[in-house]
Protein backbone atom coordinates (compact mmCIF):
# COMPACT_ATOMS: atom_id res chain seq x y z
CA UNK A 1 0.00 0.00 0.00
CA UNK A 2 1.54 3.34 -0.95
CA UNK A 3 0.68 7.20 -2.33
CA UNK A 4 1.32 5.68 -5.56
CA UNK A 5 -1.29 2.91 -5.35
CA UNK A 6 -3.64 3.38 -2.80
CA UNK A 7 -6.45 1.47 -2.86
CA UNK A 8 -9.92 2.27 -4.37
CA UNK A 9 -12.36 0.12 -2.04
CA UNK A 10 -12.24 -0.58 1.78
CA UNK A 11 -14.23 -4.07 1.83
CA UNK A 12 -14.45 -4.61 5.28
CA UNK A 13 -15.04 -7.96 7.31
CA UNK A 14 -18.30 -7.56 9.80
CA UNK A 15 -18.33 -9.15 12.75
CA UNK A 16 -15.53 -8.82 15.39
CA UNK A 17 -14.26 -5.80 13.16
CA UNK A 18 -17.03 -3.47 13.01
CA UNK A 19 -19.44 -4.83 15.67
CA UNK A 20 -19.09 -6.38 19.00
CA UNK A 21 -20.88 -9.38 19.10
CA UNK A 22 -19.41 -11.13 22.40
CA UNK A 23 -21.00 -8.30 24.62
CA UNK A 24 -24.35 -7.98 22.44
CA UNK A 25 -24.86 -11.60 21.83
CA UNK A 26 -23.64 -12.71 25.85
CA UNK A 27 -26.34 -9.68 27.43
CA UNK A 28 -29.15 -11.21 25.19
CA UNK A 29 -28.48 -14.47 25.98
CA UNK A 30 -28.05 -13.56 29.97
CA UNK A 31 -31.41 -11.32 29.78
CA UNK A 32 -33.43 -14.02 28.16
CA UNK A 33 -32.89 -16.83 30.37
CA UNK A 34 -33.74 -13.83 33.30
CA UNK A 35 -36.96 -13.41 31.97
CA UNK A 36 -37.62 -17.23 31.17
CA UNK A 37 -36.91 -17.94 34.24
CA UNK A 38 -38.76 -15.50 36.22
CA UNK A 39 -41.75 -16.24 33.88
CA UNK A 40 -45.25 -16.87 35.08
CA UNK A 41 -45.13 -19.32 33.06
CA UNK A 42 -41.58 -21.06 34.43
CA UNK A 43 -43.12 -23.39 36.99
CA UNK A 44 -43.61 -25.81 34.17
CA UNK A 45 -39.95 -25.68 33.15
CA UNK A 46 -38.17 -28.52 34.40
CA UNK A 47 -36.05 -28.81 37.15
CA UNK A 48 -32.98 -29.45 35.13
CA UNK A 49 -33.61 -26.82 33.05
CA UNK A 50 -34.03 -24.46 35.84
CA UNK A 51 -30.67 -25.57 37.27
CA UNK A 52 -28.45 -25.13 34.14
CA UNK A 53 -30.20 -21.82 32.73
CA UNK A 54 -29.68 -20.16 36.47
CA UNK A 55 -25.96 -21.81 36.47
CA UNK A 56 -24.47 -21.26 33.09
CA UNK A 57 -22.08 -19.18 31.83
CA UNK A 58 -24.08 -17.46 28.88
CA UNK A 59 -20.75 -15.26 27.52
CA UNK A 60 -19.00 -18.93 27.19
CA UNK A 61 -22.07 -19.87 25.53
CA UNK A 62 -21.86 -16.90 23.41
CA UNK A 63 -18.40 -18.13 21.88
CA UNK A 64 -18.98 -21.73 21.53
CA UNK A 65 -22.34 -20.29 19.52
CA UNK A 66 -19.95 -17.80 17.42
CA UNK A 67 -16.96 -20.91 17.02
CA UNK A 68 -20.11 -23.09 15.48
CA UNK A 69 -20.39 -20.29 13.09
CA UNK A 70 -16.73 -20.49 12.04
CA UNK A 71 -16.78 -24.06 11.66
CA UNK A 72 -19.82 -24.36 9.64
CA UNK A 73 -18.36 -21.22 7.59
CA UNK A 74 -14.99 -23.07 7.08
CA UNK A 75 -16.75 -26.13 5.93
CA UNK A 76 -18.65 -24.43 3.05
CA UNK A 77 -15.60 -22.70 2.02
CA UNK A 78 -14.52 -24.79 -1.10
CA UNK A 79 -13.66 -23.07 -3.89
CA UNK A 80 -15.52 -25.52 -5.92
CA UNK A 81 -18.74 -24.89 -4.36
CA UNK A 82 -20.92 -23.32 -7.10
CA UNK A 83 -24.35 -24.59 -6.26
CA UNK A 84 -26.27 -21.95 -4.58
CA UNK A 85 -29.05 -24.35 -4.30
CA UNK A 86 -26.61 -25.94 -1.81
CA UNK A 87 -25.95 -22.74 -0.12
CA UNK A 88 -27.21 -22.31 3.42
CA UNK A 89 -27.23 -18.77 4.96
CA UNK A 90 -25.89 -17.42 8.28
CA UNK A 91 -29.34 -16.78 10.01
CA UNK A 92 -30.57 -20.42 8.73
CA UNK A 93 -27.04 -21.83 10.75
CA UNK A 94 -27.35 -19.44 13.60
CA UNK A 95 -30.83 -21.00 14.23
CA UNK A 96 -30.40 -24.53 13.68
CA UNK A 97 -27.17 -24.09 15.64
CA UNK A 98 -28.70 -22.16 18.62
CA UNK A 99 -31.25 -25.25 19.03
CA UNK A 100 -28.43 -27.87 19.03
CA UNK A 101 -26.10 -25.80 21.55
CA UNK A 102 -29.62 -25.75 24.08
CA UNK A 103 -29.46 -29.60 23.44
CA UNK A 104 -25.93 -30.11 24.20
CA UNK A 105 -26.42 -28.04 27.41
CA UNK A 106 -29.82 -29.75 28.66
CA UNK A 107 -31.44 -26.36 27.96
CA UNK A 108 -33.66 -27.56 25.60
CA UNK A 109 -37.57 -25.74 26.69
CA UNK A 110 -35.93 -23.10 28.23
CA UNK A 111 -37.43 -20.73 25.29
CA UNK A 112 -41.07 -21.06 22.82
CA UNK A 113 -40.36 -21.62 19.29
CA UNK A 114 -40.72 -18.26 18.73
CA UNK A 115 -38.69 -16.79 21.43
CA UNK A 116 -35.69 -18.97 19.71
CA UNK A 117 -36.29 -17.40 16.20
CA UNK A 118 -36.13 -13.60 18.05
CA UNK A 119 -32.47 -15.08 20.02
CA UNK A 120 -31.34 -16.18 17.02
CA UNK A 121 -32.05 -13.01 15.44
CA UNK A 122 -29.39 -11.19 17.86
CA UNK A 123 -26.73 -11.76 15.00
CA UNK A 124 -28.60 -8.75 13.00
CA UNK A 125 -28.96 -5.84 15.98
CA UNK A 126 -24.88 -6.26 17.22
CA UNK A 127 -24.14 -2.81 18.46
CA UNK A 128 -20.54 -1.82 16.77
CA UNK A 129 -17.51 -0.92 18.62
CA UNK A 130 -17.24 3.53 19.77
CA UNK A 131 -14.86 3.99 16.74
CA UNK A 132 -16.60 2.30 13.48
CA UNK A 133 -19.98 4.63 12.80
CA UNK A 134 -18.02 7.86 12.70
CA UNK A 135 -14.58 6.53 11.14
CA UNK A 136 -16.70 4.52 8.47
CA UNK A 137 -18.54 7.64 7.59
CA UNK A 138 -15.25 9.26 7.43
CA UNK A 139 -13.74 6.80 5.41
CA UNK A 140 -16.41 6.51 2.91
CA UNK A 141 -15.05 10.14 1.60
CA UNK A 142 -12.19 8.76 0.10
CA UNK A 143 -13.21 5.46 -0.95
CA UNK A 144 -15.83 2.68 -1.83
CA UNK A 145 -16.67 1.20 1.33
CA UNK A 146 -18.39 -1.91 1.44
CA UNK A 147 -18.92 -5.10 3.80
CA UNK A 148 -16.99 -8.50 3.13
CA UNK A 149 -18.86 -10.67 5.03
CA UNK A 150 -20.32 -14.23 5.44
CA UNK A 151 -23.33 -12.70 6.81
CA UNK A 152 -26.07 -13.16 4.56
CA UNK A 153 -27.83 -9.51 2.69
CA UNK A 154 -30.68 -9.62 5.00
CA UNK A 155 -28.72 -9.83 8.17
CA UNK A 156 -26.27 -7.04 6.77
CA UNK A 157 -28.94 -4.40 5.43
CA UNK A 158 -30.03 -4.48 9.17
CA UNK A 159 -26.82 -4.31 10.66
CA UNK A 160 -26.06 -1.62 8.61
CA UNK A 161 -28.90 0.19 10.05
CA UNK A 162 -28.63 -0.82 13.52
CA UNK A 163 -25.48 -0.09 14.29
CA UNK A 164 -25.39 3.42 11.70
CA UNK A 165 -22.42 1.56 9.64
CA UNK A 166 -22.53 3.74 6.07
CA UNK A 167 -21.48 1.67 3.55
CA UNK A 168 -21.85 2.38 0.20
CA UNK A 169 -22.39 -0.75 -1.08
CA UNK A 170 -23.44 -4.94 0.90
CA UNK A 171 -22.03 -7.15 -0.51
CA UNK A 172 -22.23 -10.54 1.17
CA UNK A 173 -20.73 -14.46 0.85
CA UNK A 174 -24.60 -15.17 0.18
CA UNK A 175 -23.68 -13.19 -3.86
CA UNK A 176 -20.95 -16.06 -4.38
CA UNK A 177 -22.48 -19.07 -3.09
CA UNK A 178 -19.66 -19.80 -0.76
CA UNK A 179 -17.94 -18.18 2.51
CA UNK A 180 -15.01 -16.61 3.31
CA UNK A 181 -12.27 -17.85 3.10
CA UNK A 182 -13.29 -19.50 -0.56
CA UNK A 183 -11.40 -17.53 -3.35
CA UNK A 184 -14.88 -16.84 -4.69
CA UNK A 185 -15.95 -14.43 -2.41
CA UNK A 186 -13.06 -12.41 -2.64
CA UNK A 187 -12.59 -12.56 -6.46
CA UNK A 188 -16.42 -12.25 -7.02
CA UNK A 189 -16.47 -8.94 -4.96
CA UNK A 190 -14.08 -7.22 -6.58
CA UNK A 191 -15.91 -8.17 -10.14
CA UNK A 192 -19.01 -7.39 -8.90
CA UNK A 193 -17.02 -3.78 -8.08
CA UNK A 194 -15.88 -3.12 -11.37
CA UNK A 195 -11.85 -2.96 -10.36
CA UNK A 196 -9.07 -5.13 -10.09
CA UNK A 197 -8.32 -7.29 -6.79
CA UNK A 198 -5.11 -5.51 -6.31
CA UNK A 199 -7.68 -2.10 -6.47
CA UNK A 200 -9.11 -3.65 -3.29
CA UNK A 201 -8.17 -3.96 0.29
CA UNK A 202 -10.20 -5.87 3.16
CA UNK A 203 -10.49 -4.64 6.71
CA UNK A 204 -10.22 -7.41 8.74
CA UNK A 205 -9.17 -8.07 13.01
CA UNK A 206 -8.58 -11.95 11.60
CA UNK A 207 -5.54 -12.62 9.78
CA UNK A 208 -6.83 -16.27 8.56
CA UNK A 209 -9.58 -13.52 6.60
CA UNK A 210 -6.74 -10.95 5.65
CA UNK A 211 -4.02 -14.06 4.59
CA UNK A 212 -7.00 -15.46 2.00
CA UNK A 213 -7.72 -12.09 0.68
CA UNK A 214 -4.01 -11.70 -0.08
CA UNK A 215 -3.56 -14.45 -1.95
CA UNK A 216 -5.81 -12.92 -3.78
CA UNK A 217 -4.22 -10.29 -4.67
CA UNK A 218 -6.00 -7.79 -2.18
CA UNK A 219 -4.25 -5.27 0.05
CA UNK A 220 -4.51 -6.12 3.77
CA UNK A 221 -5.56 -3.98 6.72
CA UNK A 222 -5.39 -5.81 10.35
CA UNK A 223 -7.13 -3.63 12.93
CA UNK A 224 -6.90 -6.07 15.66
CA UNK A 225 -9.96 -6.21 18.17
CA UNK A 226 -9.82 -7.29 21.79
CA UNK A 227 -10.01 -11.09 21.79
CA UNK A 228 -10.78 -11.77 18.15
CA UNK A 229 -7.70 -13.05 16.76
CA UNK A 230 -7.74 -16.86 16.43
CA UNK A 231 -4.13 -17.36 15.48
CA UNK A 232 -1.91 -17.92 17.95
CA UNK A 233 1.61 -15.65 19.54
CA UNK A 234 3.76 -17.55 17.00
CA UNK A 235 1.33 -17.45 14.06
CA UNK A 236 0.77 -13.39 14.72
CA UNK A 237 4.63 -12.87 14.68
CA UNK A 238 4.84 -14.45 11.50
CA UNK A 239 2.70 -12.74 9.96
CA UNK A 240 4.21 -9.83 11.03
CA UNK A 241 7.60 -11.04 10.19
CA UNK A 242 6.77 -11.65 6.49
CA UNK A 243 5.25 -8.42 5.93
CA UNK A 244 2.19 -9.53 4.17
CA UNK A 245 -0.29 -7.26 5.67
CA UNK A 246 -0.33 -3.35 4.27
CA UNK A 247 -1.29 -1.97 7.49
CA UNK A 248 -1.42 -3.72 10.61
CA UNK A 249 -3.17 -1.30 13.63
CA UNK A 250 -2.63 -3.69 16.73
CA UNK A 251 -3.63 -3.05 20.61
CA UNK A 252 -0.04 -2.47 21.56
CA UNK A 253 0.44 0.38 19.05
CA UNK A 254 1.94 3.42 20.36
CA UNK A 255 0.64 5.61 17.51
CA UNK A 256 -2.75 4.04 18.10
CA UNK A 257 -5.26 6.82 18.10
CA UNK A 258 -7.10 7.18 21.43
CA UNK A 259 -10.19 6.90 19.45
CA UNK A 260 -10.05 3.42 18.37
CA UNK A 261 -8.78 1.03 15.57
CA UNK A 262 -10.93 2.04 12.95
CA UNK A 263 -10.10 6.01 13.52
CA UNK A 264 -6.61 4.97 13.30
CA UNK A 265 -7.30 3.59 9.62
CA UNK A 266 -8.61 7.06 9.36
CA UNK A 267 -5.64 8.48 10.22
CA UNK A 268 -3.74 6.99 7.87
CA UNK A 269 -5.08 7.67 5.07
CA UNK A 270 -4.85 11.69 4.16
CA UNK A 271 -7.78 13.75 2.66
CA UNK A 272 -8.71 12.03 -0.94
CA UNK A 273 -7.85 8.77 -0.78
CA UNK A 274 -4.08 8.98 -0.56
CA UNK A 275 -1.79 7.14 1.70
CA UNK A 276 0.38 8.97 4.61
CA UNK A 277 3.49 6.94 4.72
CA UNK A 278 4.85 8.90 7.89
CA UNK A 279 2.08 6.91 10.09
CA UNK A 280 2.70 3.54 8.51
CA UNK A 281 3.60 1.21 11.27
CA UNK A 282 6.49 -0.50 9.78
CA UNK A 283 7.74 -4.29 10.22
CA UNK A 284 10.61 -3.32 12.45
CA UNK A 285 8.21 -0.96 14.70
CA UNK A 286 6.11 -4.05 14.86
CA UNK A 287 8.50 -6.31 16.01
Amino acid sequence: MSCINPPKALLFDVFGTLVDWRTTVSETLSKQAALALNSSSSSSLPTSVRLFASTISWPDFAQEWRDTYKEFTKSHSSPTLKSKNAFKTADQHHYDSLIRLLADHNLTGLWSPGELHAIAQIWHFLDPWSDSSTALHDLGKSFLTCTLSNGNVALLRDLAAHAELPFSRILSSEHFGAYKPSPLVYNGAAEHLGLRNEQCALVAAHLSDLKAARDCGFQTIYVEREDEEDWDAEQVMAARREGWIDMWIGLDDPRMSALGGLAEVRGRFAVGGAYDPRRRLSILDAT
